[in-house]
């Protein structure tokens, strides 16, 4: 019986240390969001007023960033945030698969090294070729360029998002590629029907990180970009709280806010194929 009462209660002390756990990691996650939130409801424009949960709360932060007054473009960074997201998205997916592909089903010269360069790049960040980018943006004359800061982003998302994809399509069994090589399929074939529609939960993943990447990026397309009208939201909300002569944080908080909307609308969307990614793989095999 002393056995069994003590295992019952390393049981219970587990579960509220799990429980405990978790309760911290939301407090984390979700206080500086309620922050955000709030601070977007309140009147005003300082920090030290503001609060949670707002005696008066208002709209007009929010009317302020659609009302297009001064240098206040929130609709057109938005417009200009959006466009990059989906444009990187898609040729992110495009460029990722068909790398991704070639790494996993053939054997070809250099192969082994392409993996190795693509191991190398993961751990060089972007920004530390801000130097050249900006040279070569000048050199061009793509300065205030949104093609050329798209090319930018799905050239990084390659390296990291082709190990993902080369892992999961290696997982898949050469052998229903050689039964469709047997039926007389070709590689495309193969490809487009066979196996992107298995890897679905993956270009889910890839999808995402190349939507996401844009939106919550500064430092690249703060070299490029240096008029107002082409500026991107991260650019746009940072210049908005630099501002000696009226910085409006409580403003900062309500543009903050509506960038997490297309980010939700993506995420669910693409939520059925992380989850049948997660199912199918505890039920393979």
């Amino acid at each position: 019986m002393k056995t069994t009462s003590s295992i019952k209660s390393q049981r219970r002390i587990r579960m509220l240390l799990t429980y405990l756990l978790l309760i911290f990691m939301v407090v984390i996650i979700i206080y500086p969001l309620m922050w955000t939130v709030g601070a977007s409801f309140n009147p005003g424009n300082s920090l030290v007023s503001t609060s949670i949960i707002p005696e008066n709360p208002t709209f007009s932060h929010y009317q302020q960033l659609f009302a297009g007054e001064g240098t206040l473009l929130y609709k057109q960074w938005y417009v200009n945030s959006i466009k990059i997201s989906l444009f990187t998205m898609v040729l992110s997916l495009v460029s990722v698969s068909f790398t991704a592909y070639a790494f996993s089903r053939f054997r070809f010269a250099g192969r082994k090294n392409g993996l190795v360069l693509f191991l190398l790049l993961q751990m060089i960040p972007q920004f530390s070729a801000l130097i050249a980018i900006f040279v070569l943006a000048q050199m061009l004359g793509m300065i205030n360029s949104h093609w050329l800061l798209i090319l930018i982003y799905v050239g990084g998302q390659i390296p990291m998002n082709t190990y993902l994809m080369k892992g999961y399509l290696d997982s898949i069994p050469l052998d229903l590629d050689e039964s469709a090589k047997l039926d007389g399929a070709s590689n495309t074939r193969i490809f487009l029907q066979i196996l992107m529609p298995l890897a679905r939960p993956m270009l889910a993943v890839v999808a995402m990180n190349g939507f996401t990447g844009p939106l919550g990026d500064f430092a690249l397309s703060s070299v490029l970009l240096r008029n107002p009208e082409y500026y991107t939201l991260p650019i746009g909300l940072y210049k908005l709280v630099t501002d000696k002569m009226g910085a409006s944080y409580t403003t900062f908080a309500a543009g903050a806010i509506l960038i997490s909307i297309p980010i939700a609308i993506v995420f669910i969307i693409l939520q059925k194929h992380f989850v049948s990614g997660l199912t199918a793989g505890g039920t393979k095999g």
